[in-house]
């Protein structure tokens, strides 16, 4: 919503003017409800046919009004009945001045149409008709602009009755499956694409895929593998514009190897079009000539176009695929249908190629499953998307809403180096990953945040990690205790609403690492040594050099190593 609310999109227009569609498993769904309430043989199970069961009138005024009807459905009936012995027509409409009760012919029988009663009235004059009778038959159908028509048909037996209600009921089941038919939508462009087999043409457009999937035929697969077995069934030639553009030696040097965004791409290629300019120098440069149809309204403005305007983001990936063409020698005009242009050696290798991860460069192949990563990427994109190691990785939550990523990061640059942290992302407005340029840094954070909120004292709140601890709800653990906490049943939109539903009380949940089962060991062994009675001074000062010189000791905090010398000094006192 926000995405579209940037972009100026119209939600008015959207709602009173949007086109309407089923997806196929909508329309299947629909189909089996309508052929399930409709096939049963029984005529009164039917659900527009059902009559209500003995009800025992107590309110005196349904008794009243039930009374009343009974005696006006005996004096139409009556007159009805006499008519036909008398061989008179029977009269168009029936003695009421309010037009409740309107004689008409339904199915060329004699019948009353009701209008103007409440749905409670109606119970109560179905329940007369079934229990004092035999020869009227209550319907509720479907009348002009779907709306409802309550009807009391006359039928001379009980098989003139089956007969009447089979017909209705097969009229019924016809106008419902129309209906479904009727609400397809714009699905049948989507449909007449695939059974067309055209060549599809997205921009990075993975997404856009999925999309359409949940959109015109059902719910996404569970997995890629089922997603992208059923997208290329109907859809077997996709072609993605932004690898065509990254993957192409000849295209990388049209695009100079610049950034490969739809919009640098469309201005880059077909810089007449973007620019709406006929100047000499662009006149110079090869390009497809594109013809595009707009409304009135558009055409004064279409060149100048708006991005991610609905229509337009289309325009420019179609206008992008037809120049890129262009410069690859591919004449459409020698492409007889939209399938030889999918098999054409110089694009073969790049159809069904989709990024299924954009920020690792991963590409998935519609046709075969198999997962690749890109290996002709830029440079540049590499070293601005790096890739994500989950064991670099802490989930910090808890801290004040106004800090935002670069606030975080600079706070732990300040105490790590500024070449510590590689990237912070918000999972939301109070919980970001941070992720550290060496997994052991990750155990180095944790015990210093653990260190921190047990030592609340002046000092810490000089501390530069104070401002990401400030209100003290801060918490932070590794990226598998993230995985823990979201493996919950409980589901919570903030992430310090989950971790505090799934019953996590503390601030920080240290790593256990092997360095840290070395460190513990190494405070043993020098425990032990000091609890040595034979130690003399000459054995302190060796056990101070050994200490000072274990590599093992690197890792430990001060605190740690000051705490064990006094340990020692103290016992051998």
């Amino acid at each position: 919503m926000d995405f579209l609310a940037k972009y100026q999109f119209d939600f008015n227009a959207c709602i009173h003017e949007g086109v309407s569609y089923l997806s196929r498993e909508q329309e299947d769904k629909a189909l089996k409800h309508v052929n399930s309430t409709y096939e049963d043989e029984s005529l009164d199970s039917w659900h527009s046919l059902k009559e209500i069961r003995d009800t025992h009138l107590f309110n005196i005024p349904d008794i009243l009004f039930a009374e009343r009807m009974k005696d006006r459905l005996s004096e139409w009936l009556g007159g009805l009945l006499r008519n036909r012995d008398e061989g008179s027509e029977v009269q168009p409409s029936f003695n009421d001045s309010k037009q409740q009760f309107e004689t008409i012919f339904f199915k060329m029988r004699p019948a009353i149409s009701l209008n103007g009663f409440t749905s409670h009235q109606l119970l109560l004059i179905q329940l007369v008709v079934r229990k004092h009778f035999k020869d009227l038959a209550y319907l509720r159908v479907s009348g002009e602009n779907s709306c409802s028509q309550n009807v009391i048909v006359y039928i001379e037996s009980e098989s003139d009755k089956k007969m009447l209600m089979k017909e209705v009921k097969d009229e019924q089941k016809i106008d419902a499956e129309m209906s479904i038919k009727a609400s397809i939508g714009f699905r049948h462009v989507i449909d007449l694409l695939s059974s067309e087999k055209k060549l599809i043409v997205g921009h990075n457009c993975f997404l856009d895929i999925a999309h359409i999937y949940s959109k015109f035929f059902g719910p996404l697969p569970l997995t890629a593998e089922e997603f992208i077995s059923s997208v290329n069934k109907y859809f077997p030639h996709i072609i993605d514009t932004k690898i065509l553009l990254n993957s192409n030696s000849i295209l990388q040097q049209r695009m100079k190897k610049s950034s490969t965004s739809l919009s640098k791409a469309f201005s880059v290629l077909c810089p007449q079009i973007a620019l709406g300019s006929k100047s000499t120098h662009l006149a110079l440069q090869p390009s497809v000539k594109v013809e595009v149809e707009v409304d009135d309204i558009r055409s004064s403005n279409w060149n100048s176009g708006v991005k991610h305007e609905a229509g337009y983001d289309a325009f420019m990936t179609g206008c992008v695929f037809a120049q890129a063409c262009s410069h690859l020698g591919i004449d459409f005009k020698q492409q007889s249908s939209s399938e030889n242009l999918a098999h054409n050696e110089k694009l073969r290798e790049h159809v069904n190629l989709l990024y299924l991860s954009w920020t690792n460069g991963e590409i998935i192949n519609l046709s075969t499953g198999n997962r690749t990563s890109e290996s002709l990427a830029s440079n540049k994109r590499k070293n601005h998307y790096p890739k994500i190691l989950f064991e670099c990785i802490v989930i910090v939550w808890g801290f004040p809403s106004h800090l935002k990523a670069w606030d975080i990061r600079e706070c732990i640059s300040k105490v790590y180096g500024p070449t510590s942290v590689i990237s912070v992302y918000h999972v939301d407005e109070t919980a970001v990953f941070v992720q550290f340029s060496r997994a052991e840094m990750v155990s180095k954070f944790l015990d210093l945040k653990g260190s921190l909120d047990r030592n609340n004292d002046p000092i810490s709140v000089l501390h530069p990690l104070a401002k990401l601890l400030e209100g003290g709800n801060t918490c932070a653990a590794s990226y598998e205790t993230y995985k823990e906490i979201c493996s919950s049943t409980v589901s919570k939109v903030l992430f310090a609403d989950q971790a505090k539903a799934v019953g996590i009380k503390w601030k920080t949940k240290l790593v256990e690492s092997s360095d840290k089962t070395k460190e513990h060991e190494s405070l043993r062994k020098v425990k032990a040594v000091n609890s040595d009675p034979s130690c003399g001074e000459r054995t302190k000062n060796k056990n101070f050099d050994d200490v000072s010189n274990d590599s093992s000791y690197s890792q430990l905090s001060s605190d740690e190593i000051i705490d064990s010398f006094y340990t020692r000094e103290a016992k051998q006192i």
